[in-house]
């Protein structure tokens, strides 16, 4: 597929053809100095906007939301670098397509001494053996990668490749640079809005910019859509179509919030929810929580988390939060949503008011490190029962002391196998019960080691 397939070229269009394109393919930047927002990336004098202007580029990947201007960088350099320029879409090439193009490069380098740019819309849709396919041409200099995805390249780009490229991340768009891209595009007479008879409130662009949630894309689709229901105004008076706030609201409908189930965006949504529990934020933690719910996450997921959270971060410091856990979960299993989201909310918050403790999670882990790790003895003989006379007569149960024999209630007797005798996996903190629990515990371990072991 080569870069006219995938980057089409709007500017040779007549001009009535070319306002048929939607609004956000017209007003793409043509040049690096149109380019708006990620200054940090692409702004004057960071390496990757002199590489480009300099036609030095070495393979990259572009890592960012949708919207954020992956596939713009990469038209500019089609436009300004005198290499071979091809471009795939992951959604719709195979490895048959890439081992062409990538012989292709390889005959073109040889041949006439010129590099090719590869660019992959998408790459993280390619399966392992697909990314293979660009490694040795990579490695030889014959080509120069040019990766555009929204997944983090940590996890869905081969290690190799990703060694041999520099990663760039793109942030979504701030409210400024939105509003600016907004404001060229009502501006600009050839490619934008600017010969219509339209004219649009502070408030609207602001509205508009906050809905966009920081994708270029989103917003300049719905200032169209909201040029398109505010009509060409009136002719007789050249008064103008007005998009104001009342307006918008015929044009949005519910936003869409940047999500994804299976991707990076839910695993970190769900640590910043966990994360704010545990720092013991209400606020935080029911806005993430929101931030879940709105986006469409299964509820049932969110519930399983908090009922973790509950033994994980609180444990025995408030035993009543795995309770109120588990009841948000039968609460979401039975309403539904979103009846079931305010049953959410209330066990998030009261997860992050209640005292922490992670003396259970530690417990245990170190107790399945030993478990794992360390010599599995045999259960003692006095611990184990004996329901048979050969087993009693083999020492099954012999020197057992029932604790509620004696008046504490607890005895000198040791549970542990041999190896494994001065262990302390529960060390209980000073927050909520524990701290009672810690006063019991020191009480009770106090009275074990101070009696002599029953000598039967």
């Amino acid at each position: 597929m080569m870069s006219g397939d995938l980057f089409p070229g709007d500017t040779d269009m007549p001009l009535a053809d070319r306002l048929r394109t939607p609004l956000a393919e017209r007003m793409r930047p043509l040049t690096l100095d149109e380019f708006v927002g990620q200054t940090g990336v692409l702004g004057p004098g960071t390496p990757l906007r002199e590489a480009i202007a300099r036609d030095a580029l070495q393979s990259i990947i572009l890592w960012g939301p949708p919207g954020t201007g992956k596939t713009t960088i990469a038209r500019l350099v089609a436009a300004t670098t005198n290499a071979r320029f091809v471009a795939f879409s992951a959604v719709l090439s195979g490895i048959k397509e890439i081992k062409a193009v990538m012989a292709e490069a390889e005959d073109t380098r040889r041949q006439l001494g010129r590099r090719t740019i590869v660019f992959v819309d998408e790459i993280h849709r390619f399966n392992k053996a697909q990314q293979d396919a660009f490694l040795p041409r990579v490695e030889a200099g014959d080509i120069v990668l040019v990766g555009a995805t929204t997944e983090n390249p940590s996890f869905e780009v081969n290690a190799a490749l990703l060694s041999r490229s520099r990663v760039f991340v793109l942030d979504p768009l701030d409210q400024r640079a939105i509003l600016t891209i907004l404001d060229h595009a009502l501006r600009d007479h050839d490619r934008g809005l600017g010969s219509r008879n339209v004219e649009v409130t502070p408030e609207a662009l602001d509205t508009i910019a906050t809905h966009a949630n920081g994708d270029a894309r989103v917003a300049l689709n719905l200032l169209e859509l909201a040029a398109a229901v505010a009509g060409t105004g009136d002719a007789q008076t050249d008064r103008p179509a007005t998009i104001d706030v009342p307006l918008l609201q015929k044009a949005l409908q519910r936003r869409t919030l940047r999500y994804d189930k299976g991707g990076e965006e839910h695993f970190n949504i769900i640590s910043a929810l966990h994360k704010s529990m545990r720092n013991s934020d209400p606020d935080a933690a029911v806005y993430w929580l929101a931030r879940m719910v709105e986006a469409g996450e299964d509820p049932l997921y969110v519930a399983r988390r908090l009922v973790r959270f509950a033994s994980e971060d609180i444990g025995n410091a408030d035993p009543r939060a795995l309770t109120l856990a588990i009841a948000a979960k039968e609460a979401v299993h039975f309403l539904g949503m979103p009846e079931g989201n305010t049953a959410l909310a209330q066990a998030a918050i009261y997860l992050s008011i209640a005292p922490k403790s992670n003396a259970v999670y530690r417990a245990y882990g170190e107790a399945a490190s030993d478990a794992q790790q360390r010599l599995a003895e045999p259960v003692p003989l006095h611990l184990r029962n004996a329901p048979t006379r050969l087993m009693k007569d083999v020492g099954y149960g012999r020197g057992y002391e029932y604790a509620h024999d004696f008046e504490e209630g607890t005895t000198s007797m040791q549970c542990l196998p041999d190896n494994l005798g001065d262990r302390r996996y529960y060390r209980p903190t000073e927050r909520g019960l524990e701290k009672t629990i810690a006063e019991r515990l020191s009480a009770t371990r106090s009275v074990r080691s101070s009696r002599p072991p029953d000598p039967k």
